[in-house]
């Protein structure tokens, strides 16, 4: 165990003793790479947003491929995109998709041919972003 993994665990080990709520998100690669940029998000969002990290390829057509793939069946209620010189962009979208269209976002997913996480339920957008 490193210096700061012995010091993390002491930390949260006091404020739990303490009686504080704590989540850990040290390696959730959400929190990471979006959330510490962008904490906020609007209240009471709309209960159909679904949140994804794609990464997209690094190339000019990747966006176009993208919104032409989705069409205009949903509304995008979030879009945060990184690169820092890799093959690929970092891409954290929220789509609106009702409950009645999850089976079809979901192929369309699968056509889109991009690395896709559900990050919906990610303690780290729940805790920020929603």
């Amino acid at each position: 165990m490193s210096e700061g993994d012995t010091e993390r665990a002491l930390i949260l080990k006091t404020l739990r003793k303490n009686g504080y709520t704590v989540r850990d998100i040290t390696e959730n690669d959400m929190a990471k790479l979006y959330i510490r940029q962008i904490v906020g998000g609007q209240p009471g969002n709309n209960g159909d947003e679904q949140v994804y990290r794609f990464e997209f390829p690094e190339r000019p057509s990747a966006l176009m491929n993208f919104l032409t793939h989705m069409g205009e069946r949903w509304n995008i209620s979030l879009f945060r995109y990184r690169n820092h010189g890799s093959a690929f962009g970092r891409v954290l979208c929220g789509v609106l998709v009702p409950e009645s269209d999850k089976s079809e976002f979901q192929s369309f997913l699968e056509t889109l041919g991009y690395p896709s996480f559900r990050e919906t339920g990610n303690p780290a957008y729940r805790t920020f972003l929603n």
